[in-house]
């Protein structure tokens, strides 16, 4: 392209750009075929992932004869023989197991952790490093070491197959972990909130419930779910533990491994059950957990 006698730079300039855009492929369509692949991608992926899940939860609709059958079949006759067998086996005593000792535990870690991840981080005392070491350490604990001492305690104290017991185990096991997240919320919470509120004269608790709290609430959210599924899926202390009193869903399908084998069909509609709450609490608190785990992120 040449320029002409009298022709003012900038529109030279832009006819070049107009020239250049018109002679190749534009750029937003190499853009747009990468964005195009990628999705493809992610959803082959995602499917793959997903595949099992839908693979049980199809399988909990089968009669067993449907469930052995080779090569498996995808078309079938849906049927509910297996979750009305499942609830005559009496999972429902193991599900309130659960359900109580998930949500107790859960509660009694957040107010534990949340107290104590603020004296770590907006409050630092002396040797936080070494405190927040000691917690983290306790998860690196093999849960063996320590049953033959708790079955031991649980016994003298009369104690074994309480649902309590299982309680204080699944905060123990959950506090650590819930207070190094909590930790790193607070520690991104501006200092000159925390300082407005004590010019305006606001009490510790006042600035802890009405300014603290609101601001780390998806982090208390996302914490929560975290312990949630922790202690929902947790077995070996369950098994160890309990005997017909306190024990959870986990538990309950053991009881289909028998010496006949395995209810394939019965086991998928036993998991799927089991699978339920912790699915639906995700689904609940999904937003407040995408706002949770990204806190920090991007300041």
């Amino acid at each position: 392209m040449t320029v002409t006698a009298g022709e003012s730079p900038q529109r030279a300039g832009s006819a070049a750009r107009s020239a250049s855009s018109s002679d190749g492929p534009p750029r937003h369509t190499g853009r747009a075929v990468r964005g195009v692949l990628l999705t493809t991608l992610a959803w082959v992926l995602g499917l793959a992932f997903f595949f099992p899940v839908l693979w049980m939860v199809l399988t909990g609709f089968k009669t067993e004869a449907e469930a052995f059958q080779s090569p498996p079949t995808l078309f079938f006759v849906p049927t509910l023989e297996q979750y009305a067998g499942v609830f005559e086996r009496g999972v429902g005593p193991y599900l309130v197991n659960s359900l109580w000792a998930t949500t107790a535990s859960t509660l009694l870690v957040i107010v534990l952790a949340v107290p104590a991840a603020y004296a770590l981080s907006i409050r630092p005392v002396r040797k936080t490093s070494d405190v927040l070491f000691f917690f983290i350490s306790t998860k690196m604990l093999p849960a063996a070491a320590v049953i033959v001492p708790l079955y031991v305690t649980t016994q003298t104290f009369g104690i074994a197959d309480n649902i309590w017991t299982l309680t204080v185990l699944y905060t123990a096991m959950n506090l650590p972990i819930a207070v190094w997240m909590m930790r790193s919320f607070l520690m991104e919470v501006p200092v000159e909130i925390l300082e407005a509120a004590h010019v305006d004269g606001a009490t510790l608790p006042q600035t802890l419930r009405r300014v603290l709290l609101p601001v780390v609430a998806p982090g208390i959210a996302a914490t929560a779910l975290i312990c949630v599924i922790f202690s929902w899926n947790e077995f070996f202390f369950a098994v160890n533990l309990t005997a017909a009193k306190a024990a959870t869903v986990p538990v309950f399908l053991v009881g289909f491994m028998t010496s006949e084998g395995l209810y394939w069909a019965q086991l998928s509609a036993a998991a799927t059950l089991a699978s339920l709450p912790v699915v639906l609490a995700g689904w609940i608190a999904q937003k407040q957990l995408v706002r949770g785990l990204s806190m920090g992120a991007v300041k």
